[in-house]
């Protein structure tokens, strides 16, 4: 498949993920009496790369987040050539869904972007007003866990028709430990859409949000090969 229509798919997919997940939290989360809650916006996530994953994995591997590609790229699965391509696919289809949901919110009487719009935070932006170290410790470690889980479910050794289940569970799973910390991200695309409309203090955070998640889907993209064998696999294939 050409790298251009891979991008493309990663661009809407990307979109889906952003608009579905900060959509829940913006929209739904504490609509009155009947709000999902931190439950319902971890699901939320979850089910964004659940269903994207069956729709475009076979096309694009259904990255949906700069951090996954650096980790599938420094695991060698992925070529460091098409990361730019990836990435501002990426970017680009995170802004996109931030700007059709700040368009929705928007029609709603009392709508103020000072809630935050979902975006991410630490020390008094934090939802639980962790620091900095909590906060960049949270998202390197869940970060890594996240990219672990996506090597192990897509490794050629294992059952692929469930990868899709495990990663949209552990997107899931990882919302849940983080959304109080910093209202988690693992993912720069998704911070950045909702940091751009919002400005001021979520713009100079942002920071944060691309360094630590790419940082723990680095160490993730080393230590997954080192602990499963996976180089010595691809070297014995090599020489068979």
């Amino acid at each position: 498949m050409p790298l251009m229509k891979r991008a493309a798919v990663e661009f809407i997919g990307t979109f889906w993920l952003v608009f579905g997940g900060c959509g829940s939290a913006v929209i739904a989360a504490a609509f009155p009496n009947v709000g999902i809650g931190l439950l319902g916006v971890s699901l939320a996530f979850g089910l964004t790369v659940l269903t994207m994953a069956y729709a475009i994995g076979h096309i694009s591997g259904c990255h949906l987040n700069p951090a996954v590609s650096v980790g599938l790229a420094v695991a060698k699965r992925f070529p460091g050539s098409e990361l730019p391509a990836y990435i501002g696919a990426q970017v680009a289809g995170g802004i996109a869904a931030a700007a059709v949901l700040y368009t929705i919110a928007s029609g709603k009487a009392g709508f103020d972007l000072a809630g935050g719009f979902a975006s991410n935070g630490f020390g008094a932006h934090s939802p639980g007003g962790y620091s900095l170290m909590a906060c960049l410790t949270a998202e390197v470690v869940l970060t890594l866990m996240f990219l672990f889980i996506i090597l192990g479910a897509t490794d050629r050794r294992a059952h692929a028709g469930f990868a899709p289940l495990s990663i949209g569970l552990g997107l899931t799973l990882i919302h849940l430990i983080g959304i109080p910390v910093t209202n988690l991200s693992v993912n720069p695309a998704r911070s950045t859409g909702p940091a751009l409309f919002v400005g001021g203090w979520a713009l100079e955070q942002l920071w944060l949000f691309w360094i630590a998640p790419i940082a723990g889907a680095a160490l993730a993209g080393i230590l997954y090969p080192a602990v499963a064998g996976e180089a010595e696999e691809r070297a014995a294939a090599a020489r068979a």
